[in-house]
This record gives structure tokens, sequence and C-alpha cells, in this order.
């Protein structure tokens, strides 16, 4: 029986990781390990561990790692708290196989520990590319610590091929967080309302704002996307609240000032959850900011999304989705643009580049073939 440990630190990352999760718990040649960090137990961040829980998983090891800081030092040293904690929770459980999804320093810190201590690495959405973030380093350190890597289209697998990975362990298996749209029962519009406390308008929009790490300043580009808001009075708001990087306080504050003034047309959430969430993309007109989200899931949802600044600058994006600079006008221009009928029509017609719909089941059939002896010596493989 192979012991596979899954790493996850987000509310967000979970929710892409649920369904393949779900598969190694019911796989019978599988032991599921979880090891939770980060903001899932941050109380800051809703501890959302307990929603692991609450859905049915166990969770093995808890790596204490957030400093109550939004610096960039915070950062660093709270990564380096991560490795020396994951260092001991991997020595205890003995993996056979760690399971990690994307690019955040937390799981940085895990595929560090991993790389140290001769555990073997698989790695989910490796070989994208965002600009505006630290992100893009650590993902692509990440894909040279890991010995199988689950890619989400074929570009981003021949560009894990060009990092010098051999080509028969990198699988397209599409991405896991469009897996949950096809599989998740949604909530009514009646229900979702009771739900959140919260009632929609006649136009609707979903924002998601995080710390661009490598650009500007956090407290300028949040206050251009609120300046924008407040130019659309006719527009209901539901603001789900920016990850632990650095900048993130700044849009937090600038978000619960928005929404007090407002309170008639908006609210904001630490965190929604998946099934909320993705109810929530449903019944908006249009998903607004930054986030892998609104690139990834939100085009299987139909509905339009505008992606401003450089953070997710670089990833393959559907033709609903409308870049802009963090510029009040900008912002403005394009919420006024993805409400035309025409790109309402053309939302409809939208073809997903990260949809394969079953992904969890590729990555199981994957890792149960897969021979983990003499695997830890990686050749680079010249393209």
């Amino acid at each position: 029986m192979k012991k596979i440990c899954v790493v996850t630190g987000t509310r967000a990352e979970y929710g892409l990781l649920y369904w393949v999760m779900k598969a190694i718990q019911n796989e019978p040649d599988f032991e599921l390990q979880i090891l939770a960090t980060g903001t899932h137990l941050s109380p800051e961040y809703g501890m959302t561990v307990n929603q692991l829980e609450q859905d049915g998983f166990k969770v093995n090891k808890k790596v204490e790692m957030l400093l109550s800081s939004d610096t960039k030092i915070g950062m660093a040293k709270s990564t380096s708290l991560a490795i020396s904690g994951m260092a001991d929770a991997f020595s205890e459980l003995h993996p056979d196989l760690v399971l990690v999804l994307g690019d955040r320093y937390e799981i940085f810190a895990a595929a560090s520990s991993c790389m140290f201590l001769n555990i073997p690495l698989a790695h989910c959405h490796g070989g994208e590319s965002t600009f505006g973030a630290v992100d893009e380093a650590i993902r692509h350190s990440i894909t040279k610590m890991s010995h199988f890597h689950f890619v989400s289209t074929e570009k981003y697998k021949k560009r894990v091929e060009q990092l010098g990975e051999s080509s028969d362990r990198i699988f397209n298996v599409g991405s896991l967080g469009t897996e949950s749209i096809h599989k998740i029962s949604y909530m009514t519009k009646t229900e979702l309302e009771s739900s959140l406390d919260f009632k929609f308008g006649k136009k609707n929009l979903l924002v998601t704002f995080h710390p661009v790490t490598l650009e500007g300043d956090a407290t300028t580009q949040v206050g251009e996307v609120i300046n924008a808001l407040e130019q659309v009075q006719e527009f209901h708001t539901i603001f789900t609240l920016p990850n632990a990087d650095a900048g993130s306080h700044e849009i937090t504050k600038a978000i619960k000032e928005f929404s007090e003034k407002n309170k008639h047309r908006a609210k904001w959430f630490t965190n929604l959850g998946q099934r909320r969430y993705l109810s929530v993309v449903k019944y908006v007109d249009a998903v607004v900011g930054n986030s892998s989200s609104g690139i990834i899931e939100v085009p299987s949802l139909k509905r339009p999304t505008i992606d401003i600044g450089i953070r997710q600058a670089g990833r393959v994006c559907a033709d609903s989705i409308v870049k802009c600079r963090p510029v009040s006008d900008e912002i403005l221009k394009s919420i006024h643009q993805v409400m035309t009928p025409d790109f309402q029509e053309r939302c409809k017609k939208v073809v997903n580049p990260y949809d394969s719909g079953n992904s969890s089941e590729k990555i199981i059939k994957i890792l149960k073939k897969a021979d983990l002896r003499n695997i830890l010596v990686k050749e680079f493989r010249d393209v």
C-alpha cells in the first residue's frame, strides 16, 4: 500500500485538491495522509482546517507557520518555519509520495523538505506562468524538485519539458479546479442569499483581489479597484478576502471600509467555501480581480472575468477573459464591456482550455502504476 501525503495550506488550494483527495481516500491501494498548514490554521483566515474534518478527512499533521505579519520579511520567515515543521512531520509520517499543488510559499517549503528527506514529490499545475508574483519562481522551483508532473494544458506540459524534466513523467490531466464544476450540487439563488445573508441586485459582481508581490503598491492598486466600484452604484458586490501574502492587510482594510459604507450592496467574506463560491459565480454577471480562479475555473461557468494587472499574466486564457491595468478608468471600461449583449453571448460559447472534467481519475491511474523505486535521481533532459 502506498502512503500518499497531500499538503494543503489555503482554502482555495483545498478546493482544487478535494476530488483527488477523495479519490486517494477511496482507493484500496493507497493510504491518504493529510498535512494542513498556512491559513488553514489561522483564526484570521477562518480556521479552514475545520472544513477538511467536516468533509470527512483525517488531518494527520498540522504545521503552524504563519507569523502575524503581511510583510516580505514575514513571508520569508514563515517559509523557514514551515520547512522546519514539515521536516518533522514528514519524518513521522514516512510517506511514500507527497502530492502538492501550485506555487505558494508553504508549498515551496513542503517541496524543499521532501527534497532533503529524499521523499518523491508529485506536483499539480506546474509549467504555468504568472509574471506579477513570486509564485512564478516558486512554481518552477517546485517543478525541479518534483518527480511527477500533473499539468493542466499541453502548453504547460511543453514548458515543464523545457525546464529539463523527462516527458514520461509529465501528464496533461487538465485543471483539478474545473472538476468540481461538473460534480458539485449548486445552491439555488434563494438558498445562497439565505446562506450569505445578502440580497443579489439586478447586476452583480464577485471580486477577489490579492497582493501583487512583484509589482506596485497594494494600497494604491486596491484603491483603483475600489474607485471603479464606487462608480457602478447599480452593481451589488460580493468580496472574498485576499490570501496571506505581503500587502494583504491593506487590501482587506480597503474592502471592509467599502463594504461598511455600502452595506446595501456590498459584503465581504473571509471564506465562501467551494460550493458557495462556485454557486456565487453562477449568479453574478462578472468576476473581477486577479485570482487564478477567474482564469482557470470561471470560464467553465460561462461567466466573464475581468483580470486586473499582471498577477496572472502569462497564463493560457479563454475568450471570456478581459485584461486591464490596475487603473480605475480601465477597470470601469472593462465592466461595461463584459456587460454588453455581444460579450455575454461570447461567454455562453466559450471553451475552457483547462477543463478536462476528470482530472482526479487520471491522476489516480497514473499513481497506481507509478514505480517509486530508483526515482529520486533525475537526469536533466535538454530540449
